[in-house]
């Protein structure tokens, strides 16, 4: 079993990973406001304009999404790091297209730690436990670039 230490290492090296990848994430969800990728497992559960709820069992998924911020916008980023104070991780990515960043809070009293993946306008936050944050901050991230690099944000 993981420590914490790694288990958030691993998770923040996967989310890395996945923002810098050169492949393309194929959107396999059209919906009214935008179109993304969806893990399996996840279901659209509810859909305003700014955003979307998703579910895995107990498991709830937001993803927030500001069509007027652009996929290099550091806001959401900004927005993190200033209630970041007790983060077990805050790291960010950039690259020529886009900027993007992952940010893990401490395990809450039952043991779920806050995940929060971003690129640009795009930010998905849950709550999930040690055993999955790495596998939750690569299915965050793919969804996240997904929706920021096919949904013609604005630089």
């Amino acid at each position: 079993m993981q420590s914490e230490k790694e288990a958030v290492k691993n998770a923040g090296e996967e989310a890395k990973e996945l923002f810098h990848a050169d492949s393309d994430i194929e959107n396999n969800q059209k919906l009214d406001t935008l179109s993304m990728y969806v893990p399996s497992g996840l279901n659209v559960v509810k859909e305003e304009e700014n955003n979307i709820i998703l579910k895995d069992g107990d498991q709830t998924y937001i993803v927030f999404y500001n069509k007027l911020e652009g996929s290099k916008s550091k806001q959401s980023y900004n927005a993190a790091k200033a209630k970041s104070d007790e983060a077990l991780l805050l790291d960010s990515f950039s690259d020529k297209k886009k900027f993007g960043y992952i940010r893990i809070m401490p395990a809450n009293d039952d043991d779920q730690y806050e995940l929060q993946t971003g690129i640009g306008g795009v930010k998905i936050t849950t709550h999930t436990p040690k055993r999955t944050l790495q596998s939750d901050a690569e299915s965050m991230m793919k969804m996240a670039r997904s929706i920021a690099l096919s949904n013609n944000q604005s630089e």
